[in-house]
């Protein structure tokens, strides 16, 4: 929080101008999908990704899971 009571865009910025792991998000977001992931794992992931990439991966990830559950609802219901 900043003087004025709002957030601290220092932090803010600093949290989304960390290096690109895209392919880093993409993992620990599918891994965080089965609750598998150990907590140094979860630690480190907090401290190097950028939290807008991690967004993006889960919106991806949730969106390719949805898709796999309408197909195989898909293939079990078509006569």
């Amino acid at each position: 929080m900043n003087a004025a009571g709002g957030p601290d865009d220092e932090a803010d910025k600093a949290a989304t101008n960390r290096p690109i792991r895209f392919g880093e998000s993409f993992k620990a977001v599918f891994w965080s999908f089965f609750g598998v992931r150990k907590r140094s794992d979860l630690e480190r992931d907090a401290a190097r990704l950028n939290p807008i990439h991690v967004v993006i991966a889960a919106f991806l990830l949730m969106a390719v899971f949805i898709g796999l559950l309408i197909t195989v609802v898909h293939f079990v219901t078509a006569k």
